[in-house]
């Protein structure tokens, strides 16, 4: 184990800044005295601790939210989320690399989590959004999707495969701990989500089959979603069905040119700027886009690009939202101030007044639907993208806004300094991506383990995707 003088330190400063009371010059010399690498320590372990000490404890599985207030207006503090679990595992390791815990805890918390998945609802292999963490039923999302969600499942699987190629080399009990993890990845019936047609569609459930008729085309976060429906080894898809069905035909590939960054995939709702940032980082949290090329794009090229329109459009703050600026930047889906989006559409003229409470609404911010609301998860999970631009963002929410914005589990899920909004709240699919990034940067961790499996590589040659790994 490592880093204990340094934990607790952070951890003092996280109780500073949970009394909420104006920090004294030894706290912020305190953190100023912190050297990069031991800021990204900090910001890694606070970010696994949600998955850690914050997760739901029957299944081992992250919850779908954790508001510090304990208030649960729809009484769901027990609901754990699968995508966001898959990004936990994830994060899980990088604490056991990091000596945050050691390799036998972490092994037993994944083989929690794996005993409650073998037993959970699934759906022709595929989980649900949602499930409830004590008893492994699913919870609907929504009136229709009530069944199996084949993008969380993507990014639960993603996760999946990662921890197996991490202990498949182990002792006894570890290499079991990854044939369970293979069988339950075998189980995954993609095909089925085809319908028979050259595309996938995200749900299906047995109570209103596929009443929500929502295919999955690019471009958007789930890449991911058809590189491991090609790569499975039992219910794979025909490439046909990434070239048809998530590319378009080739409709897909575009060339926007936005502050000298160039988007050649059109993003859905927002071509010239891009979407929300996760969809910079949910499919490339094992997925490695350094190098990643096929016929449509450059991988990295495009997060990069990606990252720094939206970027630069803080900075140009075209509505003069307060804080913005080269230290405060990123926008991406997240909870959101109540009523912000009916002001900001010309629904209202009552600005929203909010101070510090704890009422939230939900939004995918990005550049052309921009409600004056940061998401911390969207600079720091860009950090391989951008290193230079985010250092001086987690500095500064460090430094500067700590007493409003850090808190038990990290910085909260999203803040407005326009409006002094500062709910203590967070999110599993904004918390699970920081700490991964940022170890994708440091070591190349996640990205190596998923790069390495087997069938992922026969799935990206069969999709004609190029990449060093396999090179």
């Amino acid at each position: 184990m490592k880093n204990f003088i340094l934990i607790g330190l952070l951890l003092v400063v996280a109780a500073c800044s949970n009394s909420k009371q104006n920090k004294s010059e030894e706290e912020i010399k305190s953190a100023v005295s912190l050297t990069d690498e031991q800021l990204l320590d900090s910001v890694q372990y606070h970010y696994f601790q949600y998955f850690w000490d914050g997760a739901e404890p029957n299944s081992g599985m992250a919850r779908e939210r954790f508001h510090e207030d304990d208030v649960y207006p729809q009484n769901d503090k027990h609901i754990v989320t699968t995508g966001g679990t898959g990004f936990g595992l994830m994060a899980i390791l990088v604490g056991i690399e990091r000596g945050f815990i050691t390799r036998q805890q972490g092994f037993e918390r994944f083989q929690q989590i794996v005993d409650f998945l073998e037993k959970a609802d699934r759906f022709h292999g595929v989980w649900p959004h949602w499930l409830n963490g004590e008893t492994g039923k699913v919870k609907p999302f929504s009136q229709n999707d009530d069944g199996g969600d084949l993008v969380e499942t993507s990014f639960l699987v993603q996760g999946l495969l990662v921890v197996k190629e991490y202990f498949k080399s182990g002792n006894d009990e570890e290499q079991q701990l990854a044939a369970k993890i293979d069988r339950l990845w075998r189980e995954v019936e993609w095909d089925w989500y085809t319908q028979g047609e050259n595309v996938l569609y995200w749900h299906w459930s047995p109570n209103v089959g596929w009443e929500m008729n929502h295919k999955i085309t690019g471009y958007n976060e789930c890449l991911i979603t058809y590189i491991l429906a090609a790569a499975s080894p039992t219910h794979p898809v025909k490439p046909e069905v990434y070239h048809e069905g998530w590319a378009q035909n080739g409709d897909i590939s575009v060339e926007n040119t936005t502050w000298g960054h160039t988007l050649r995939l059109k993003h859905h709702a927002d071509p010239e700027k891009g979407g929300p940032l996760f969809w910079a980082h949910y499919s490339y949290l094992g997925l490695d886009p350094r190098g990643l090329t096929d016929q449509y794009a450059d991988y990295w090229e495009l997060n990069v690009s990606h990252t720094m329109i939206n970027r630069q459009h803080c900075i140009e703050n075209p509505n003069n939202y307060e804080g913005y600026g080269e230290n405060c930047w990123g926008l991406t889906a997240s909870y959101s101030v109540p009523g912000a989006a009916r002001y900001f559409n010309g629904q209202t003229d009552e600005k929203p007044e909010t101070g510090n409470s704890g009422q939230t609404g939900y939004a995918g911010h990005r550049p052309s639907f921009d409600l004056g609301v940061i998401s911390p998860t969207a600079a720091l999970s860009s950090f391989p993208y951008a290193p230079e631009e985010v250092m001086p963002v987690i500095r500064h929410f460090y430094e500067d806004l700590s007493d409003k914005i850090l808190g038990e589990y990290g910085f909260y899920d999203a803040f407005s300094e326009e409006y002094e909004w500062y709910p203590q709240r967070y999110l599993a699919i904004d918390q699970g991506p920081v700490p991964v990034m940022i170890e994708n940067h440091r070591s190349g961790l996640l990205w190596n383990l998923f790069m390495q499996n087997e069938d992922v590589q026969q799935g990206l040659k069969k999709l004609d995707f190029s990449s060093p790994h396999f090179e």
